[in-house]
């Protein structure tokens, strides 16, 4: 693993070659205004550009996302990016406050700067990135989809991913891999992939009766006269995190040294360049970085991590691509004899009101979406304040579900799964359907009701929080902690596992969980396979309807101590 000292010498290093300076957007950032030029403007550099968007989680048409404002880092991770927020990570990058910049980027003022930047991300909007990348750099470009991309959206859950897949068709991928994928079942996967005019990659996924693989490992392309080689490696723990028993004949896993095998392959086979298309999560790519020999460029995701800059280590690039379609990373690469001579990156904020929709696009997405649109546009309730969920722990829309499953099913606790997808919310907005499936679509949504001792609630929390927060990025699985209504605890991070949580008390009562005790718990997003209950949208949606008006209240009752 590089330490940190030479982390940070090579941050510096790669600072200086992009030219970021003070800022992606420059003048125009820094005085409020944004145009679509000034958004693609670039210094070209070398003979091949890697555009890089990854995890979209469905969504057709831009939205409102709230970067988190915890993001820790553990172990030699700890205090580097992508682990710093807020006013932390503008500091660190020479980005300053209320700009464009600042507002994509981290959470600071952002009902305020929403309010002026409006909505991000499109699809629709990042066609038009994309074809005038193509524009300028002409048979030099390579477009890679990193994955978490046909899943999470009402339309694509009602379409079986047909809306998503069709749409991002039309873009012209050049290579994909994936994650969420999975959750649509085998059947389908297979049905989709045989039918894409581009690769899907995943070297990890395998069969387990014979351990042959699945998928197609690596692709071979030429670009401006560079053969580059783009292997695929699908999101590892996949049948950990997602329910089984919807690809039972897949296994997956880290698979490092089919890695390294890979790279050295597609260097003797001619390679020029080797890039990995990953969904491993930023630090398990970083690991894996400084362990696997001769890879390029990592073009890394499923952590919905932004960075403004490329990270080094070593001699290999990383890429950070962000979430939700707010960002399409650009990199041009210098290769010459086999190396990366020299680089230019950014990472490019697709906001929507300054960049224009691509007519073609556009159109497909509205065809998909006129079937759903009664539905998409049901006004449940408002919002008094920012509802969001991204974040190490607690969000305020978290709590909306979690306290619509103590209302509606009449439990004592309730819990949530941290992921990471899911549009925010702003002050004074009306909640719509859309809105609460944007942060639940998915293929096993049943809302379950059971009895769970006080050492069994103690246990999966321990369990989650050392998913999150073990010091070795391989054993970590890339989302946040679970989601808590009823009950409150303290958590230290830094602590092993089994004493990283305390303090568990039940909220409505004061009293300390009883270990020995049954609590009634409702949750969802069960990965084992027969769970019983109404969907999570209708309980949700029959709270939010019952309420009329969410007022989000402090986030206090997990605390975080020993960081």
């Amino acid at each position: 693993m590089i330490s940190r000292r030479d982390f940070m010498q090579a941050a510096g290093a790669a600072a200086m070659v992009t030219g970021l300076g003070g800022g992606l957007l420059g003048k125009a950032a820094a005085q409020g205004r944004l145009t679509q030029a000034e958004l693609l403007r670039f210094p070209a550099t070398g003979n091949v550009t890697l555009v890089h968007i990854t995890d979209l989680h469905a969504q057709l048409v831009p939205i409102y996302y709230r970067e988190p404002s915890w993001n820790l880092g553990v172990g030699k991770a700890a205090g580097l990016p992508p682990h710093l927020t807020g006013q932390r990570f503008l500091s660190h990058y020479n980005i300053a406050a209320k700009t464009p910049e600042a507002h994509a980027l981290t959470d600071q003022d952002f009902a305020e700067l929403a309010k002026s930047h409006g909505r991000m991300g499109g699809i629709d909007r990042i066609a038009t990135v994309i074809k005038a990348i193509r524009a300028e750099r002409g048979n030099r470009v390579l477009l890679l989809d990193g994955g978490d991309t046909w899943t999470n959206s009402w339309t694509s859950l009602q379409t079986k991913a047909a809306d998503i897949v069709d749409v991002m068709n039309a873009l012209k991928p050049d290579a994909m891999t994936g994650h969420w994928e999975f959750t649509l079942g085998e059947a389908r996967v297979e049905e989709i992939v045989k039918a894409l005019p581009f690769p899907f990659l995943a070297q990890n996924v395998r069969d387990t009766d014979f351990e042959e693989k699945v998928f197609e490992q690596r692709r071979s392309f030429e670009r401006g006269g560079v053969r580059i080689a783009v292997i695929g490696q699908a999101y590892p723990y996949t049948p950990i995190a997602n329910p089984r028993w919807m690809f039972p004949k897949w296994t997956m896993g880290i698979r490092e040294d089919d890695v390294q095998k890979q790279v050295d392959e597609a260097r003797a086979e001619g390679a020029d360049l080797v890039v990995l298309l990953s969904h491993n999560g930023f630090d398990m790519d970083r690991k894996m970085a400084g362990r696997v020999k001769g890879i390029d460029v990592i073009l890394t995701a499923h952590t919905h991590d932004a960075l403004p800059q490329v990270l080094s280590v070593g001699k290999t690039l990383l890429v950070a691509s962000g979430s939700h379609g707010k960002f399409v990373s650009r990199l041009d690469l210098d290769v010459r004899d086999k190396q990366i001579k020299g680089f230019s990156y950014r990472l490019i904020p697709v906001f929507a009101d300054a960049i224009a929709p691509d007519p073609e696009v556009a159109a497909l997405i509205a065809r998909h979406r006129a079937p759903f649109a009664q539905d998409l546009g049901r006004v449940l309730g408002k919002t008094t304040g920012v509802l969001y969920r991204r974040g190490n722990f607690q969000g305020s829309f978290d709590d909306v579900f979690t306290d619509a499953m103590l209302e509606v099913r009449d439990a004592e606790i309730s819990l949530s799964p941290g992921v990471r997808w899911g549009a925010s919310l702003l002050p004074g907005q009306d909640i719509t359907f859309e809105d609460v499936t944007n942060g639940c679509a998915m293929t096993y949504p049943a809302c379950y009701r059971m009895q769970m001792t006080g050492a069994r609630l103690k246990e999966v929390i321990e369990d989650v929080a050392d998913n999150i927060f073990n010091p070795d990025p391989y054993f970590q699985g890339g989302g946040d902690m679970v989601r808590v209504g009823g009950m409150g605890f303290t958590i230290d991070p830094t602590k092993a596992i089994g004493s990283r949580i305390s303090g568990m008390t039940h909220l409505k009562t004061g009293q300390p969980i009883d270990a020995s005790r049954n609590y009634t718990v409702a949750g969802w997003a069960s990965i084992n396979e027969n769970t019983q209950g109404p969907p999570i949208w209708e309980v949700v949606e029959q709270f939010i309807t019952a309420r009329k008006v969410i007022e989000p209240r402090p986030l206090d009752a997990v605390k975080v101590v020993g960081v």
